[in-house]
């Protein structure tokens, strides 16, 4: 009984897991039903094509699912940057031909290496311009914008063979904490929450998305309990006509793991609707990770489906139907895969960057070198937002120096900008938040006060507010935004001038 039970349970959980092999109890797991994996950073190395066959080998319907999402998010190139355009700038740039070209960018990337489940696009209306963990990863802030992106970009991914999962659903963009680190709860108006952020997720639907994965947020006008776990909520989908997977966003993260726990998180997320649940990134923890966290977060929630299982709390049938939906998917992409060809393409994400990039405030200066003041936010568990790769590409051999000024005095970030100006080449102010957060703009007033032909380089939302030095607006964390970024420093290529930033 207790094998049958776990069996059924196996279908409908997606771990993430340690190295860039899988270990014998992956594997062992995985030809006993396991839905699939989700991979991460730490699974990317060369031989990740043979990663992805031996999973295949152990479980010839296992759903490979990956965080690419271009821009500031990356798995596949989470070592050196992303070279595909970010929503932020494809929502700037508002060409769904080239947003749906991205999407099967995206696919081709991820069938490359084997997988065949993206988790995005986003999409999120971001709302707030605080929004600690969306911002640039939405397209942006105007729902009708949002939805037809979101359906271009789906377009892509799909008629790549490749299944498109949209998130968060009801809607993370109007959130200042992350869940990651803790459980969010949305104020909104509950009729605008309805008009604004559940339109993207409609359109979605509409369009034939084969996934949509929950966000662990709590809209108080919904319940108490946060979307994952919440039956009011995942019911709006099926209520939409939606037949195909919904994923939770991972179980391990804050929101979760330190409220229900994962074991309880796993059982009422299937109870509320879910049909697939995301463990996650077993090195979230950080240095308490244990050298098996990776087993120990999957069997607690496995041990948790099944206790629920056996007390019937959980309805084995609910269990079914969420494995029947899970197989239903793998079956799909199987035949997909059987059929598609790649068409030769001159996809230049480049040349979509470029058109995107826009300076605010003068073009600057052609400059002979770089010297760059990094004074982007901390990384979070979701983007890695300082990833030295952006300033590397974006100063290539010259003088680059990373500054936290929400830990640095004054005194300290004033030393580092007469460093910087003494070195040679042109200075650089790599920020990402220059509306909500008073120390990046402060560091930019007080620079232009020393150095009026310095520059700003802004991988966060453009700004709103005009800031005293000539401003590079990229809208990615990403070595290809970089790189634009870079050719605009020095004079090779002129960026549009955009004179109104507000919108």
């Amino acid at each position: 009984m207790s094998a049958d039970l776990e069996r059924l349970a196996n279908g409908v959980l997606w771990p993430g897991f340690l190295g860039t092999e899988a270990p014998a109890w992956l594997l062992d797991e995985l030809r006993d039903g396991l839905a699939g994996v989700v991979y991460f950073g730490q699974n990317v190395g060369d031989g990740l094509a043979d990663l992805s066959a031996a999973i295949l080998a152990a479980n010839p319907d296992a759903l490979i699912g990956i965080d690419e999402e271009g821009g500031s998010v990356t798995r596949l190139e989470s070592a050196s940057g992303s070279t595909v355009p970010g929503a932020a700038q494809l929502g700037l740039l508002d060409d769904l031909i080239a947003t749906e070209r991205t999407g099967a960018e995206l696919a081709r990337r991820v069938r490359a290496i084997g997988a065949n489940v993206i988790l995005g696009p986003v999409a999120d209306v971001n709302t707030d311009p605080s929004n600690p963990v969306i911002g640039v990863r939405a397209f942006g802030a105007d729902e009708e914008l949002v939805s037809r992106h979101v359906v271009a970009t789906v377009d892509g991914i799909q008629d790549g063979a490749v299944a498109a999962c949209v998130k968060h659903f009801p809607g993370h963009g109007d959130t200042h904490v992350d869940s990651h680190h803790a459980l969010p709860e949305i104020s909104l108006d509950i009729e605008e929450f309805e008009r604004v952020h559940l339109e993207p997720f409609r359109a979605a639907i509409d369009a034939g998305v084969d996934a949509v994965m929950t966000a662990h947020i709590v809209v108080p006008a919904w319940g108490e309990a946060p979307a994952t776990l919440n039956p009011r909520v995942l019911g709006m989908l099926r209520e939409w006509g939606f037949d195909g997977v919904v994923i939770t966003d991972a179980l391990d993260m804050a929101a979760i793991r330190e409220t229900v726990g994962i074991d309880g998180g796993a059982a009422l997320a299937l109870a509320a609707g879910a049909d697939l649940l995301c463990i996650g990134n077993p090195t979230n923890p950080g240095a308490a990770a244990l050298p098996d966290q990776d087993r120990r977060d999957f069997l607690a929630a496995r041990d948790g489906i099944v206790a629920a299982l056996r007390d019937g709390s959980l309805p084995r049938e609910r269990v079914e139907e969420a494995a029947g939906r899970v197989a239903a998917l793998a079956t799909k992409l199987r035949s997909a895969a059987e059929r598609h060809h790649d068409i030769a393409d001159d996809f230049d994400a480049a040349a979509i960057v470029r058109r995107a990039v826009a300076v605010v405030g003068g073009a600057p200066t052609a400059a002979s070198e770089v010297a760059v003041v990094d004074a982007r936010r901390r990384s979070s568990l979701a983007v890695d937002s300082a990833a030295g790769y952006v300033s590397g590409a974006l100063a290539a051999d010259g003088y680059r120096v990373r500054l936290d000024v929400a830990s640095n005095a004054v005194s300290e970030q004033d030393r580092v900008l007469d460093e910087v100006a003494a070195a040679s080449g042109t200075t650089v102010l790599l920020i990402d938040r220059p509306d909500t957060d008073a120390a990046q703009r402060a560091l930019v007033e007080r620079a232009a006060e020393r150095d009026p032909r310095a520059v700003v380089v802004n991988v966060g939302l453009p700004a709103r507010h005009p800031l005293p030095l000539p401003t590079i607006e990229v809208a990615a964390a990403s070595r290809l935004g970089a790189l634009v970024a870079r050719e605009a420093l020095l004079g090779r290529t002129v960026p549009p001038e955009r004179v109104d930033t507000a919108g």
